[in-house]
């Protein structure tokens, strides 16, 4: 089942739950999830790979805005938003722990032949696709910058 047909069948489930919170990320994933499939380009389906491209998009999205409202001191704004979040999260793969990140980029590092900080853009084009929605761009990026300047 795709992502698009769970985040359908969940809707009603948290709908026939009463559970407000759930029901409006789910109703925000899939209204994402249409409009890529629609999109310009777009040939009417929805892959699992630009489903989870988007659900990273939305975490973030989510977790910059509470940090605003936070800021603003608005602490039920940024709780809402981060609810939302982790309703989103759900749906994504388990994220990497540090440690593991640093394996598989120490992996692809080897994989690629680079020597040192001038060739983190090979890396970062091989580690990005690999591990697109499993890790952090911004992560992936620090540890990468750490591994090459050793």
């Amino acid at each position: 089942m795709s992502l698009f047909d769970t985040v359908s069948n969940d809707i009603k489930s948290a709908m026939l739950a009463k559970d407000r919170v759930k029901l409006d990320a789910l109703r925000g994933i899939k209204k994402e999830f249409i409009e890529a499939k629609t999109a310009k380009g777009g040939n009417g389906e929805l892959s699992d790979d630009v489903a989870l491209k988007i659900l990273a998009k939305m975490v973030k999205q989510r977790r910059e805005s509470a940090a605003i409202y936070q800021e603003q001191n608005r602490p039920e704004l940024a709780e809402s938003e981060l609810a939302e979040a982790a309703v989103i999260e759900a749906y994504m793969p388990k994220q990497l722990s540090d440690e593991e990140l640093t394996a598989e980029l120490q992996a692809i590092i080897a994989e690629v032949g680079a020597a040192g900080p001038q060739e983190m853009g090979k890396v970062m084009g091989v580690a990005s696709k690999r591990l697109a929605g499993r890790a952090d761009g911004r992560a992936i990026s620090t540890k990468v910058k750490e591994l090459l300047s050793k």
